[in-house]
């Protein structure tokens, strides 16, 4: 019989056995491949609610294939529970708590293979990163994106919550109607119903070669969503048997194949700094901001989901999700690339049709973009780079100059936006709120749909070296490096500076003389904003710069 989980063989591992035994596990059980399930499932947070019910059949599946499955847990917080308050500096630092949990409990226990169960923003990739630190055969499943709300004749996501608080603030709606937009905004359990970063991520997950091709937008309500459930129990125990590893998928080829994918379907932001930490845990380096810009430059945005525009997460699967955009940019991909099936990702887009809706996705021939979805901006206040989704940002802003306005907290500056300070023409410029000043690299999430919700989001821009939300719209740029705490020229920007966007151009400007800036300098002190005791002092020590993808050395 073939030997699987060493540590259960011989005299040495009696008391091993013993001890699964005290669980009612038998000897044949314990002389299968024993799968690990890190089930993140917690009724905390909506897109893991479903996950219990989905580790239901990764498991029957895993039994089905002659594999014996042992589920545990791991952190999962919500992006939007935690927004807007202090909780918000804790949810990326998140992101390397959950690869180093999933590490530690599979090293322990010396899993044959693993199955990583996830929805949302930063434990999604904290799996992937997993995953690719672990080199063992291993895959993700993502439980579903939720579907959308239904108000005024059109399809939302949840954050129409955020937008109507603005529609109240002009007296658009009154308090009864804002109660009732409340009630519908999130109908059932899943992920967000828009592109967001959980989606992105989850999406990504299939064009790395990690998860079931097709898989990562299938609703988290539908019958499709626990049949791969079962598929992927199957798969895990293939995976072990034929000994392919996550190190055999993860290849620098599978990572362009995902950044071209990130581009094609105009992702959220945040996925770049995903994708440079799962590529870091993958043994390959740093994967540079300059690799994204390159291939920016030369690969279409070919679909475009809301907040691009206004088909949402439902809709993306049904005309076809990740298959039918990467079918489009095929010739740009290497189809060579190794995926969980054991197929090759050029022998598993040939099983999928073409979208069934062009208006959502178009061919590479007729993009909604010669170029990405995602850019990189460089510049002055930027040196070492700025992450903008141009998807996002409206057309008449792609060359824009705005009047500085500085704050050093986001809720100062959502404030400043609901209280009327702003002005159209207005650059909100959000300092110390990257990896190591915020501490924790928040999203700036409300100030963005405040400016939506005031009808300011046409003509006002928001730069900051903290992150956006995937859901955001508009002019804005993030991850600015180096960072407000770390000085250069982004802390030296002062109320009334004339900043200059250039998209086509990816260029990022403070319209300040050289000499005028080296003045400033000269009496540049960060801000040292309080941190309470605990992980997040120990993550601002560890944390690297957001270029790097805030990646933990």
């Amino acid at each position: 019989m073939e030997q699987f989980n060493p540590i259960l063989r011989g005299e040495a591992g009696a008391l091993k056995r013993a001890l699964y035994k005290s669980m009612g596990f038998t000897d044949a059980e314990l002389a299968r491949p024993v799968i690990g399930i890190a089930n993140s499932c917690t009724n905390a947070t909506p897109g893991h609610y479903n996950l219990d019910e989905l580790c239901g059949r990764v498991k029957a599946g895993i039994a089905e294939a002659g594999g014996t499955p042992m589920e545990f847990s791991t952190v999962a917080p919500c992006d939007g529970i935690a927004e807007g308050h202090s909780g918000m500096r804790y949810v990326l630092p998140t992101r390397d708590l959950v690869a180093s949990s999933i590490e530690c409990m599979v090293r322990a226990h010396r899993f044959d293979g693993l199955v990583l169960l996830g929805s949302c923003d930063k434990i999604v990739p904290g799996m992937l990163m997993a995953a690719a630190r672990l080199e063992m055969p291993a895959i993700f499943l993502n439980g579903g994106p939720m579907l959308p709300a239904h108000y005024r004749g059109r399809d939302y996501d949840g954050n129409i919550v955020t937008e109507a608080i603005g529609w109240l603030k002009r007296g658009e709606i009154d308090a009864d109607e804002f109660t009732r937009i409340e009630n519908l905004a999130e109908p059932c359990p899943g992920s967000c119903a828009m592109l967001g970063t959980a989606n992105t991520m989850c999406a990504l997950s299939e064009s790395l070669g990690l998860s079931l091709p097709g898989s990562s937008a299938v609703p988290a309500v539908m019958a499709a969503r626990l049949a791969a459930g079962i598929e992927t129990g199957r798969r895990i125990v293939g995976l072990v048997k034929a000994g392919i590893t996550s190190r055999d998928i993860l290849t620098r080829q599978a990572f362009d194949n995902a950044i071209r994918h990130l581009l094609a379907m105009g992702g959220s932001t945040n996925g770049i700094l995903h994708l440079q930490a799962v590529y870091h845990e993958a043994g390959l380096g740093d994967l540079p901001l300059e690799h994204f810009n390159r291939l920016s430059l030369e690969t279409p945005q070919v679909a475009a989901v809301y907040p691009a525009s206004e088909f949402d997460m439902a809709d993306f699967y049904a005309g076809g999700g990740s298959p039918a955009v990467l079918k489009e940019v095929e010739q740009l991909l290497d189809l060579n690339a190794l995926t969980v099936t054991g197929r090759s990702l050029g022998e598993t887009l040939a099983l999928f049709p073409r979208t069934s809706n062009p208006r959502m996705i178009r061919p590479a021939a007729d993009p909604f973009s010669r170029e990405g979805g995602v850019a990189i901006l460089h510049g002055n206040i930027a040196p070492e780079g700025g992450v903008i989704k141009p998807a996002a940002v409206p057309t008449a802003m792609f060359h824009y100059t705005g009047v500085a306005r500085v704050f050093t907290s986001e809720e100062a500056s959502y404030r400043a936006v609901l209280e009327g300070e702003i002005k159209p023409g207005t650059c909100l410029v959000l300092m110390y709120e990257g990896p190591k000043g915020g501490p924790g690299m928040p999203e700036m999430y409300k100030t963005m749909k405040y400016l939506e919700g005031m009808n300011l989001s046409d003509s006002c821009a928001l730069i900051t070296d903290g992150r956006f939300s995937g859901s955001n719209r508009g002019l804005f740029v993030g991850h600015i490096s180096p960072e407000a705490y770390e000085g250069g020229n982004f802390a030296l920007i002062r109320d009334g500076d004339s900043i200059e966007i250039d998209i086509p151009k990816r260029s990022i400007r403070l319209l300040v003389d050289d000499c005028e800036l080296a003045e400033r300098g000269k009496n540049f002190t960060p801000v040292e904003k309080k941190v309470p005791r605990g992980y997040l002092r120990t993550y601002r020590r560890i944390t690297a710069s957001a270029a790097r993808g805030a990646i933990v050395e």
